[in-house]
């Protein structure tokens, strides 16, 4: 187990504290902080106990160069209100400004430093830009679960540097989906979605030695149909994975894993059309059309495998969800995961909007705020920027 920040004596230390405030804004205002809310709890324990707060998060893209869209200020503002405190704000990183406030800095303050990004050293995990970082605090504590399976500086290249911990996101994120993984109560049932096949082929290679039963929807699904000699139309379908989902469709039988796919489909002439959609047997979606959303045969086929889990893993959308022809079939599986009596993990980002667009947050165990780093986890990776911690002793 890593070490905790509860295990290191912080009070009046300066702490550099990783956050992931990747938050989307609009016109300079937050528009979803419930990335920000996820890591008031670590937070407000460094403020009580009378640390020296420095928050270090990227925004956005800008690859290395000053972009004012992707400024932080406006989260300092926010998380101002949040804490019911001031939250001073530094105009770069590890320049003139940044130097003076951390200097200046008080036990029991906060202060926010400028995009990460701008600085052209963040992404390529530059030695010298991590020993800058370095320079402002006497602790470095990672937060940002959703960004730790990045080699960056703020992330993997200052943990090295100094006394090191992970918060109590990072741990939440990862005792939960440990638990799924290592030590889940059966039936275990794992659900895949998604558009792209390839971007889970270890996921599913791991979690088959894992589940009893392994649930594919989805954009992803199409392939395995087409692999089994469906005719899929105009639905997306990764050619060069066939034969990959042959063998995954064999190995599930000799692991006596239980392996369910689409029985139909909610499919359209294309994603855009006004006209309503037709429902066809998976396997058999017209040369005009492409399947866009699990129909209700499936949905209720889901539910059962559903309704006898004890565990439950879902990461990726079983349709194209933002369009409300087409919400059906992940909305009724979020409902059938939020009524179920097992312990739910909910992760990857379009996953999680489901789940808030379906207003089900309260009903689910644990929804991960990481996408890419719950994938490598759940691709029995370790992450990069949580291997760098020390472990605790």
């Amino acid at each position: 187990m890593k070490r905790k920040l509860t295990s290191l004596d912080v009070t009046n230390k300066r702490i550099l504290l990783r956050v992931d405030f990747n938050v989307p804004m609009k016109n300079g205002q937050v528009t979803s902080d419930a990335r920000i809310v996820s890591l008031l709890p670590t937070i407000n324990y460094l403020l009580e106990q009378n640390a020296k707060v420095i928050l270090c998060s990227h925004l956005g893209r800008p690859k290395g160069k000053i972009v004012l869209e992707y400024s932080l200020e406006p989260v300092a503002a926010h998380l101002s209100k949040l804490l019911e405190k001031e939250v001073m704000f530094a105009k770069d990183t590890v320049g003139e400004d940044a130097a003076k406030k951390v200097k200046a800095l008080k036990a029991g303050q906060v202060l926010l430093l400028e995009n990460v990004r701008f600085n052209a050293g963040e992404e390529s995990n530059d030695a010298e830009f991590s020993k800058q970082l370095s320079k402002l605090a006497d602790v470095y504590i990672n937060d940002a679960f959703a960004t730790s399976h990045r080699e960056e500086a703020s992330m993997h290249g200052v943990a090295k540097l100094l006394p090191n911990a992970v918060g109590f996101l990072v741990i939440k994120e990862l005792e939960s989906i440990s638990e799924v993984l290592e030590n889940p109560k059966r039936p275990f049932v794992a659900i895949l979605g998604g558009a792209k096949i390839e971007d889970k082929l270890a996921v599913i290679d791991n979690l088959l030695n894992k589940v009893d039963t392994l649930i594919i929807g989805g954009g992803m699904s199409y392939t395995f149909t087409k692999a089994l000699g469906g005719k899929v139309g105009k639905s997306i379908v990764d050619d060069k994975q066939i034969e990959y989902c042959y063998n995954v469709i064999k190995n599930a039988v000799n692991k006596g894993v239980k392996l369910l796919f689409p029985v139909d489909d909610v499919c359209n002439t294309a994603f855009d059309s006004v006209d309503a959609p037709k429902v066809f047997a998976s396997g058999q979606t017209p040369d005009e059309y492409m399947a866009l959303d699990i129909g209700p045969k499936t949905v209720k086929l889901f539910k059962k495998q559903i309704k006898r889990a004890k565990t439950i893993m879902w990461n990726g959308p079983l349709g194209v969800f933002e369009n409300a022809y087409y919400e059906s079939g992940t909305k009724g599986v979020a409902k059938a995961v939020a009524k179920s009596k097992a312990f739910s993990v909910v992760g990857g980002g379009d996953t999680v909007s489901a789940i808030e667009k379906f207003d089900l947050v309260k009903h689910i165990d644990h929804l991960s705020t990481g996408g890419g780093a719950s994938l490598m986890l759940l691709e029995g990776k370790e992450l990069p920027a949580i291997a760098v911690i020390e472990d605790e002793k």
